[in-house]
C-alpha cells in the first residue's frame, strides 16, 4: 500500500510540475492512433486485395523516396535560406533590405507551379544563351537534372515564405532581450546567435512544421517537370492499367501516412522544447 500510495504521489507531482494547459510527458499522443488507422488500412487494402493495391503500391515505392528525399533536401535548403532572407529583411542597410523584400514579394507573388515550369524549361534556356554569349561550352551543353532543378524550384518558393515566419518570429522577441544582451558585451551577431535566435526558434515551431507539410503535399507538382515521383508514377500506373479510382486512392492513402506522421512528429517536437524539465 506504501508503494502505491508513493506512485500515485509522484504521478501527481508530475503533473502539477508541468506548465498549465499541457500534458504530463509521459502521455502518449492520441493521434497517432489516426496514423495508425491509416496506416491498418492501406495494410487491409494491400493484403486482401492484392490486385491492384499490392501492385499499385510496388509501383510507387520508388517514387515514395523521390517525393521523401526531394521534400527533405528542400526543406533543409528552405530553412537556411530563409533564415538569411530573414536577416536580410530586418537588416538596417538599404540595399540588403530592400534585395530581401524584392525577393520575398516577387517570389510570393508567383505560383509554385509557374515557377518548377521556369526553373526546368526556362533556366536552361537561359544558361545555353549565356554559354554561345560568352562562348562557355559547359554552359552551351547544359542539361537541367529534374530533380535539382525541382529542388531548387521549391526551395527557391517556401524559402520566401520561410523569412517571413523567421522574421515573425525575431520580432516577437522583446527588444529588452539585445539590449541585455549588448549590455554584457555581445556583439550584435552573437546576441542574435546566441539570445533571440534559440528564443525565436521555439516561437516559429508550429508554423515551421505547416512549412513542412505544406512543402511535402506541394512536392506532388514536381511531377509536371518529369520528376518521378509518387504522384507522377501513380499517372503512369493508371495511364497503363487504366483504374483511376483504385490508383488515386492509394496514392492519397499514401500521402496521408505521410503528412499525418509529420504532423505528429512536428507536435512531439514542439512538447519536448515547450514544456519545462
Amino acid at each position: 500500500m506504501n508503494n502505491e500510495s508513493e506512485n500515485k504521489t509522484t504521478e501527481l507531482n508530475d503533473v502539477r510540475k508541468a506548465p498549465f494547459g499541457s500534458e504530463p510527458y509521459n502521455r502518449i499522443d492520441p493521434w497517432w492512433g489516426l496514423v495508425l488507422t491509416v496506416i491498418v488500412l492501406v495494410a487491409i487494402l494491400v493484403i486482401f486485395i492484392p490486385d491492384p493495391y499490392a501492385r499499385i503500391l510496388v509501383f510507387v515505392k520508388e517514387g515514395i523516396y523521390v517525393t521523401m528525399s526531394t521534400t527533405l533536401i528542400s526543406f533543409i535548403l528552405m530553412l537556411i535560406i530563409g533564415l538569411i532572407g530573414a536577416l536580410g529583411r530586418l537588416s538596417n542597410k538599404k540595399v540588403v533590405n530592400g534585395i530581401a523584400t524584392i525577393y520575398v514579394e516577387i517570389v510570393r507573388g508567383i505560383p509554385l507551379l509557374v515557377q518548377l515550369l521556369f526553373w526546368y524549361f526556362a533556366f536552361p534556356s537561359v544558361i545555353h544563351g549565356l554559354g554561345e554569349l560568352l562562348s562557355i561550352n559547359a554552359f552551351s551543353n547544359y542539361h537541367a537534372n529534374p530533380v535539382v532543378m525541382a529542388i531548387i524550384g521549391l526551395t527557391f518558393c517556401y524559402a520566401a515564405y520561410m523569412s517571413e515566419v523567421y522574421r515573425a518570429g525575431i520580432q516577437s522577441i522583446s527588444k529588452g532581450q539585445m539590449e541585455a544582451a549588448r549590455s554584457l558585451g555581445m556583439t550584435h551577431t552573437q546576441a542574435m546567435r546566441h539570445v533571440i535566435l534559440p528564443q525565436a526558434i521555439r516561437v516559429i515551431l508550429p508554423p515551421v512544421g505547416n512549412e513542412f507539410i505544406s512543402l511535402l503535399k506541394d512536392s506532388s507538382l514536381i511531377s509536371v517537370v518529369a520528376v518521378a515521383d509518387m504522384t507522377r508514377r501513380g499517372r503512369e500506373f493508371m495511364s497503363a492499367n487504366f483504374i483511376p479510382v483504385e490508383t488515386w486512392i492509394m496514392i492519397a492513402l499514401l500521402y496521408l501516412i505521410m503528412t499525418l506522421f509529420s504532423a505528429r512528429v512536428v507536435t512531439w517536437i514542439e512538447r519536448k522544447t515547450s514544456l519545462e524539465k
